[in-house]
């Protein structure tokens, strides 16, 4: 069984968050990461839900806030939804994943977490005007 260490960064490097879950396979999918991901920081907010969501990507109906997302009102997330849309996000370089010291491009390659147990997320953030 392998221990991940999921880490988000800015573009320039600087760490934003990092957090552990143990006893995975030794091998996964970056899809499979993802979704693991995703499921783990919802399930996070569902056991207390607020207004403010802390996540790979934004819930429906919220708002770009700094340091995550504005719900409209507290409410519970469906993972599954944020899963895709973190799907959708990846495909379309709204933000890369590194596995030890190379970018993963494909939602299907597979990463020995063994060898590469950190994958740092980094959020891709649209300029204003263009």
């Amino acid at each position: 069984m392998a221990t991940v260490t999921f880490r988000d960064e800015t573009a320039t490097g600087k760490p934003v968050a990092a957090w552990e879950i143990a006893g995975l396979p030794e091998r996964m999918t970056v899809r499979e990461l993802i979704r693991l991901r995703v499921r783990e920081e919802v399930a996070r907010h569902n056991s207390r839900p607020s207004t403010h969501f802390d996540g790979l990507v934004r819930p429906d109906d919220a708002e770009v806030e700094l340091n995550g997302y504005r719900l409209r009102e507290p409410r519970r997330i469906d993972w599954q939804r944020q899963a895709d849309t973190a799907e959708r996000a990846f495909l379309a370089n709204g933000f890369f994943v590194l596995a030890g010291d190379h970018q993963v491009e494909d939602l299907d390659e597979v990463v020995d977490l063994t060898a590469d147990p950190d994958l740092v997320f980094i959020k891709l953030v649209a300029l204003v005007g263009g």
